[in-house]
């Protein structure tokens, strides 16, 4: 099979893999310490920020704002802020490449101060919803413009005055709770937000890190509220970002479906809402050992080593786990497909609407590898046969470096080469990919 493109890669079957390897920095993380670090008065010295291309997006973003930002020749990142309320009108349009958290919290962000700015991405992110988060901004006292279904490029004409606000999500999203909460930080009194799911906490443990009055409550129906107190200034500090769970699961996956593999991956974000993966798998039946946890900056972390010690075994993923593996499950599917009986997801409407429609193209994708695939309109069966597929085709990513990167882990144990159509997309979360999982014994390759 040919490479079919200059940014093509291909991935063909490789032997265990092994070795130990440094994930980058987490990338949700990675935003708001930058997003926070912006908003003091004084130094933040940040270690292990995630350099892909989503996070500089947020750090130019941050610049064109006012806040100083810069890297020193130690590799250590340094911000020093304009306050709460101290962002300056960007002279120009923010581009946000291909980052849908960015421009959501940075929205967020600008909702809460008396200035416009202007924002746009790729192809990718144009297409992108962000209703939802301009219906409780508005209500905080912003106001928008933006192309039909509320899509980018996107006014956002911050409050004259912040309006505090009580509001339940009508859909599970950490992103549109952390923006309602940036913006409440320009609010006189408490903002506060309802979720009846739990979401990704790291915009919460942040602001308590930055010294913000953070609480939560359980409400009578079992949902829970969060609320902040604005107009109170952050307190510059130190924060070294762990490693991302949500990337580290390629070379986790990779290991589970590579036969003799053993793969060790330092500091990686053990954070509980972020979690749902290493449950499912254990599930499934993998080899996943956890040690030396600890607690850093409010976040969880632990150093993981995943055994290939035979084939997983197929099994039902509740929906109510979704929101706690959202971004995993095109990776999850290549475990699947190599697992032993059938494996059943369901609730993932929300993969719909990410940077692509992974859920139609992990079915598609999968088929043409070979795997008895099923896809509803929110769920995704699989039918595993204990081993892996055959593989041998060209996928189309549509952008997306998740399924970039995940078909490219499961042509590490099929039996032909599988190639991706554009590589560059992965460089958005996970720069080195293609490295790392070479230097543990994988054997990708390609011309860009």
């Amino acid at each position: 099979m040919g490479m079919s493109g200059p940014y093509a890669l291909k991935s063909k079957k490789a032997g265990a893999l092994s070795g130990s390897a440094r994930i980058p920095g987490d990338k949700s993380i990675s935003h708001r310490a930058l997003m926070l670090g912006g908003m003091t008065v004084g130094e933040t010295i940040i270690s292990g920020l995630l350099e892909g291309e989503d996070v500089l997006a947020t750090a130019a973003a941050m610049k064109a704002m006012g806040a100083r930002i810069y890297k020193s020749d130690d590799g250590l990142w340094h911000t020093y802020g304009v306050g709460i309320g101290g962002l300056h009108e960007p002279a120009e349009v923010l581009d946000m490449g291909n980052s849908g958290t960015s421009t959501r919290l940075l929205i967020g962000l600008v909702a809460g101060h008396n200035i416009t700015a202007f924002f746009t991405g790729d192809k990718s992110l144009i297409k992108r919803p962000m209703k939802r988060v301009i219906a409780p901004l508005t209500d905080m006292g912003a106001s928008f413009m933006t192309r039909s279904e509320g899509r980018l490029p996107l006014g956002v004409m911050g409050a004259k005055e912040v309006l505090q606000i009580e509001y339940r999500l009508p859909v599970a999203s950490a992103q549109v709770k952390s923006a309602v909460l940036l913006a409440g930080l320009s609010a006189r009194g408490r903002t506060t937000v309802i979720e009846a799911h739990p979401t990704r906490d790291h915009t919460e443990n942040m602001l308590r890190h930055f010294g913000v009055e953070v609480t939560t409550e359980t409400l009578e129906d079992g949902a829970t509220a969060i609320s902040v107190t604005g107009q109170l200034e952050l307190q510059p500090c130190a924060i070294d970002v762990p490693a991302d769970i949500s990337s580290a699961a390629f070379p986790l996956v990779a290991a589970l479906i590579t036969e003799g593999s053993e793969v060790t991956l330092p500091r990686v974000g053990m954070n509980p809402l972020r979690t749902g993966l290493i449950e499912v798998l254990r599930e499934m039946g993998a080899d996943i050992e956890l040690s030396g946890q600890r607690t850093d900056a409010g976040e969880p972390i632990a150093t993981i080593t995943a055994r290939g010690t035979g084939p997983l075994k197929g099994i039902d993923v509740p929906a109510s786990i979704v929101p706690r593996m959202v971004d995993e499950f095109p990776v999850l599917a290549m475990a699947a497909a190599c697992a032993q009986g059938t494996t059943r997801m369901s609730g993932l409407a929300e993969l719909r609407v990410k940077e692509s429609d992974r859920l139609l193209l992990v079915a598609e994708g999968l088929k043409e590898c070979g795997v008895n695939v099923e896809m509803g309109e929110d769920s995704l069966t699989i039918h595993g046969t204990g081993k892996p597929p055959n593989g041998g085709p060209a996928i189309a990513t549509e952008l997306d470096h998740r399924i970039a990167m995940s078909f490219l882990v499961l042509g590490c144990a099929s039996e032909e080469p599988i190639e991706i159509d554009d590589h560059r997309p992965i460089a958005t979360s996970f720069p080195g990919f293609v490295e790392l999982m070479n230097g543990l014994g994988a054997e990708i390759e390609g011309d860009g």
